[in-house]
């Protein structure tokens, strides 16, 4: 059973390397900001709720966020272990994985981080709302959610980075030099 949490700020390429890493080792990939996005796509009440949230570039209440979570990771799918992408972000949620996991006498085996530059995340970032039209992406929302990030969930790597499981990957360059680095480290996570 593997359960992995991949860490980053806004537009790291997180969603990429969270499928490549889940196809590798054979689990499902948890994301919090699709699941966020197909709610309000859908216009379900989550999705309303969320959408505001969203188009500020704040994080989605912990209360909403953590109830989503419990629900999804009590799913089948999740039996052989996950990856978890866009979750936690905060301290709360944190506490919250914890005990979920623990009820179900599991643990986060590791916590993989890609660091990316703050100008190359906003270029990215700017570069995939031209071409997806996503309302959350505008530059004064994208250098708000930086801001977020090292307020609220940089703090977590340290929490984490403190229980031995964090592994720190560069995420400049391509998909798929930046996959062959986030492979290897989970390989090195495999084996310890």
């Amino acid at each position: 059973m593997t359960i992995l949490v991949l860490m980053g700020p806004p537009g790291a390429g997180k969603g990429t390397q969270a499928e490549v890493l889940a196809d590798r080792l054979g689990i499902p990939a948890i994301s919090t900001g699709d699941i966020f996005r197909t709610q309000v796509a859908d216009g379900t009440p989550l999705g309303q709720q969320a959408k505001g949230y969203l188009d500020a570039g704040e994080y989605v209440p912990d209360s909403v966020t953590n109830a989503m979570i419990r629900e999804r990771l009590c799913a089948d799918d999740t039996r052989a272990g996950f990856l978890l992408d866009g979750y936690p972000r905060t301290l709360e949620q944190v506490a919250v994985l914890d005990d979920l996991l623990a009820g179900q006498q599991r643990f986060v085996d590791g916590v993989v981080v890609l660091e990316v530059p703050d100008d190359e995340l906003v270029a990215r970032i700017l570069h995939r709302a031209s071409e997806a039209n996503r309302s959350d992406d505008t530059e004064p929302v994208i250098r708000h959610r930086l801001k977020v990030y090292a307020e609220q969930t940089q703090p977590l790597i340290e929490v984490y980075a403190a229980r031995g499981l964090v592994t720190t990957i560069d995420g400049t360059g391509d998909t798929a030099q930046v996959s062959q680095r986030v492979l290897a480290a989970a390989e090195t996570l495999e084996a310890g």
